[in-house]
């Protein structure tokens, strides 16, 4: 059992949570994950590892409430247990010195992106961030990005912070003014498969960090399977973060949506079989 050590909402239904687990603080790395499961019936659920403190033995994950398991997890407090908590989990990111660096996160990926851009910071490289979302209200760890990059620069769908447009918007008109050595992308697949496509006109060498399905965290069950350079990987041990421009982007946006097409059914599916019963009544 896992203790619910720390809890703050960090936005509109984002929250961070501190959670005691001595030895993944101890040997967890930036860009590695973690799957929980809060009790025995539960989902099991991966989550970009947001932070450690070794010290005190404690793991930050921070998370959307986006479904069951992670509405339920958001109504927990401190002083609660969750049941599994297992990781660190995936390859951690490649840390050197390259020179400039743009990190690009959009949504909660910012979340996910704080301890890359931290020890690529530390790494002695510039790290120029670029942070998207639909609007002001949604961006997140605004002072915490701030104080790991030489340039926090944002795009809003709707203009209430920073540039009006996209992510890629700024990623152009920085590439037009830096000799930009890396760049490294986090976030929805529609905002990385753009940032890819930038990037490869240019031949600036591209990482990003991709969410498929993943049930097991192990690469037996296969969900989590991408297409990388012609050849199947498994986001969960060969990645999470692969060579942007060897990506089949297609095909991972036709598994995420045919995923989301099977939830659907299954929710249509027990909403008729529970109108049924309730006509029996």
């Amino acid at each position: 059992m896992y203790k619910i050590v720390r809890k703050k909402e960090i936005g509109n239904k984002v929250h961070n949570l501190e959670i005691y687990a001595p030895e993944i603080a101890k040997n967890a790395k930036a860009g590695q994950f973690v799957i929980f499961r809060i009790d025995e019936k539960g989902e099991r659920v991966p989550l970009t590892v947001a932070g450690t403190n070794p010290q005190e033995g404690l793991v930050r994950i921070i998370f959307q409430e986006a479904g069951k398991s992670t509405t339920h997890l958001a109504s927990l407090c401190e002083g609660d247990f969750i049941r599994d908590f297992v990781g660190p989990l995936g390859h951690p990111t490649v840390i050197k010195h390259y020179g400039i660096v743009v990190a690009v996160a959009g949504g909660v990926g910012a979340a996910e992106l704080l301890p890359v851009i931290k020890e690529l910071k530390t790494a002695g490289n510039k790290v120029i961030t670029i942070v998207g979302a639909r609007c002001k209200d949604l961006i997140i760890l605004e002072d915490e990005l701030k104080q790991e990059s030489d340039a926090l620069l944002f795009a809003t769908n709707d203009g209430t912070c920073g540039v009006k447009g996209f992510v890629t918007d700024i990623l152009k008109e920085v590439m037009d003014t830096q000799e930009i050595n890396i760049v490294y992308a986090i976030g929805p697949v529609p905002m990385m498969k753009a940032v890819a496509e930038l990037t490869k006109e240019k031949h600036i060498e591209t990482v990003v960090s991709l969410n498929p399905i993943m049930l097991d965290g192990t690469g037996m069950c296969g969900a989590c399977r991408v297409t990388v350079n012609g050849k199947t990987k498994f986001a969960c041990v060969n990645g999470p973060e692969f060579d942007a421009h060897s990506v089949h982007w297609d095909e991972l946006s036709s598994r995420l949506n045919s995923f989301k097409d099977l939830e659907k059914i299954s929710f249509d599916n027990f909403t008729v079989r529970r109108e049924c019963k309730c006509r029996k009544k």
